[in-house]
């Protein structure tokens, strides 16, 4: 009696519970030696599949005990019966069960991937098989391109692969006509003489008679298990034991694993290409949930930047000092405490540069029949230093002019091109509620910070709108730019304290061009964020959209994860499949969305200039590193639920 290599005992199978409980097999007794050619034969529901399926470990026993090569399955993980199945038996099914996006050499190759076999190795043998088996001139061809025949064998070529210990037929000749089934029948009678152990499951006499031993089931129960005489026992031929920890570290290897993952990205690729539509619809929700936040960044970024731009114009070492307590200070307008000895007394400073007070009013403006209404703003003639502001034509009024009440003042360039479109404005007067200013400058096209562009403004010495215009003795404001080197904290410091001291009291506050750029970073930063968060709802949404897109693929390719899974796929393995696609979708969808928005902004600078947009490249790799991560979170579930189908579900699934 040779050596036994399969033993069941007591194997008892049922479904259901309760009530509903069916046991399909009863207590099966069965051992196999190496090297037979076994026929397990019986009628359409009698249990033969199921014991196969048992057999090649694609399904688990209720109760009872099977031993491989002495281990026993029963309490084997699902990624230990893989590796069974990949290094140790090979099928060979009915409906063939190829891949149909794969050739005929692909197909022979999948369980070799699994098993981390190299490239070069496992694709000079798959062609050598098909060689061997008759289809050197078909191993480029899909299963759609092979007869059932050409199905069949490379069917058989895939079980070869890694070896082939043990072959498990179940129905091979089929859906196959005679000559076909013959020649099947041919191939699997060499392969046994060469020392592979054969089981074939068939309701079919004369294919049971290729076997040296017949075992016939009915109703779940081993009815008979006999010899046939006619036919020779190859069971002293012998094959090495499995060594399933060396297989777990050749799996385990670098190679291996790149090889795998090779492998599942190339399916998941396939699998996008051809389902374009779905995979376009399921991309589209994270382009728009991408093109939302980068743009939104974007845009808060130019925002910011051009308010920053706007305030460095005017200088980033200014100072304004202004009556109350706070910005908004209701009772701001009854403090009258700002004079000009304070301005006097600032001007001595050491960190001052220059000093200027401010008082302004809004009126109507007259030259001729042209009236238009404008800002009048009294100040001295430091102002346009403090500010930065150039005289394009005539000059700026003088110090001893700012003081001595003259009617004279500076214009803009907006002002001058509406109220002297065809005439030098230099010498001429304009009316400011019926009194008369003789413009001596006019100031270079320069746009102003925090000024309206359209505005119109007049500059007159303070002392002129004061005491002519306005009648108070008041100033509303003191613009103080300090000298470079000085800290904005010192020299709001010491102003504090010089005007305390001559106030007797703190009836003030002060504005730096700096706390000014901080508060405002603050704000765009918090409005940015808020924003965000906004934006971040559409990819959630698209995130869904991946994740029920994926939970239809899983549906319709539950038939080719039952097949990776027979030929030895880990749970690991289609779960990476699965994922990978998830994520390869998320993150070819989160770089489109990084285009488009970019390809939005750039058609936004010439189409809208006045849109500022500032794309930052942090902003677009946490935005792509976002999508992957997406992916993984909605992609994980579809992918658990793939790996942990039941192989024989999946593989009746049509």
């Amino acid at each position: 009696m040779g050596q036994v290599i399969l033993e069941l005992e007591d194997i008892t199978k049922s479904y259901g519970e309760g009530e509903s409980k069916v046991e399909i097999l009863h207590g099966i007794n069965l051992s196999i030696n190496k090297g037979e050619l076994v026929a397990i034969i019986g009628p359409s529901g009698s249990g033969k599949s199921t014991l196969m399926n048992i057999i090649g470990c694609l399904d688990t026993p209720t109760s009872g005990s099977y031993k491989v090569n002495g281990q026993n399955t029963f309490a084997m993980l699902p990624d230990e019966l893989a590796a069974l199945r990949r290094n140790f038996f090979g099928f060979i099914f009915q409906r063939y069960h190829l891949l149909s996006h794969l050739d005929a050499k692909e197909n022979v190759q999948i369980p070799s991937i699994y098993a981390g076999i190299d490239k070069t190795t496992r694709l000079k043998k798959s062609i050598e098989l098909l060689k061997r088996l008759g289809l050197e001139t078909k191993v480029l061809n899909k299963p759609s391109q092979l007869s059932g025949g050409q199905q069949q064998r490379v069917s058989i070529a895939r079980a070869l692969i890694n070896g082939g210990q043990i072959i498990l037929a179940d129905e091979p000749t089929g859906a196959l006509d005679s000559k076909s089934g013959l020649e099947v029948m041919q191939i699997l009678t060499d392969l046994n003489k060469q020392g592979h152990t054969i089981i074939l499951v068939t309701h079919d006499p004369k294919i049971a008679a290729y076997a040296h031993r017949v075992i016939t089931i009915q109703d779940g129960s081993v009815l008979s298990d006999t010899i046939n005489e006619a036919v020779q026992d190859h069971q002293d031929l012998d094959f090495d034991k499995v060594d399933t920890k060396k297989s777990n570290a050749l799996v385990d290897s670098f190679r291996a694993y790149a090889d795998r993952f090779k492998e599942a990205y190339i399916m998941a690729i396939r699998a996008m290409i051809s389902n374009r539509m779905r995979t376009i619809l399921t991309m589209l929700g994270i382009i728009i949930g991408i093109m939302s936040v980068v743009s939104v960044v974007a845009l808060a970024r130019g925002a910011s930047d051009k308010v920053i731009e706007n305030i460095s114009s005017m200088g980033t070492n200014t100072i304004t000092i202004m009556p109350g307590q706070r910005m908004g200070d209701m009772r701001s307008g009854r403090v009258r405490t700002l004079s000009i000895k304070d301005l006097q007394a600032l001007k001595g400073q050491p960190f001052v540069d220059s000093v200027t007070p401010t008082v302004q009013t809004s009126t109507s403006v007259q030259v001729g029949n042209i009236e238009a209404t404008a800002t009048v703003m009294g100040v001295s003639d430091e102002y346009f230093r403090v500010y930065g502001m150039e005289i394009g034509k005539g000059r700026k009024f003088s110090d001893s002019e700012s003081q001595s009440s003259p009617q004279i003042g500076v214009i803009d360039y907006k002002t001058k091109t509406t109220l002297f479109p065809y005439e030098d404005p230099i010498g001429k007067r304009v009316f400011i509620q019926g009194k008369p200013i003789t413009v001596v400058g006019v100031l270079v096209d320069k746009e102003v910070a925090f000024r309206p562009p359209n505005n119109l403004y007049l500059y007159i010495p303070y002392s002129t709108l004061m005491n002519r215009i306005v009648k108070q003795n008041y100033i509303s404001s003191i613009i103080v730019r300090t000298k470079d080197g000085f800290a904005p904290a010192v020299a709001e410091a010491s102003i504090t304290s010089l005007l305390k001291t001559r106030h007797g009291r703190v009836d003030f506050f002060m504005m730096s061009s700096d706390t000014i750029m901080k508060s405002i970073s603050q704000t765009t930063g918090t409005f940015t964020l808020l924003i965000s968060a906004i934006a971040v709802i559409s990819l959630i949404v698209g995130g869904i959209g991946v994740m029920n897109i994926m939970l239809v693929s899983v549906t319709e390719r539950t038939r080719e994860i039952g097949i990776r899974m027979a030929v030895g796929a880990r749970r690991s393995d289609i779960m990476t499949q699965f994922l990978i696609e998830s994520i390869t979708v998320c993150i070819v969808g989160g770089l489109l969305g990084v285009f488009f928005s970019m390809l939005t902004g750039f058609i936004l600078k010439f189409a809208a200039p006045q849109i500022p947009l500032s794309f930052s490249i942090t902003s677009i790799i946490i935005a792509v590193f976002t999508s992957s991560i997406i992916g993984i979170i909605f992609g994980y579930m579809p992918a658990r639920s793939a790996a942990r189908l039941n192989p024989i579900d999946a593989l009746a699934r049509e």
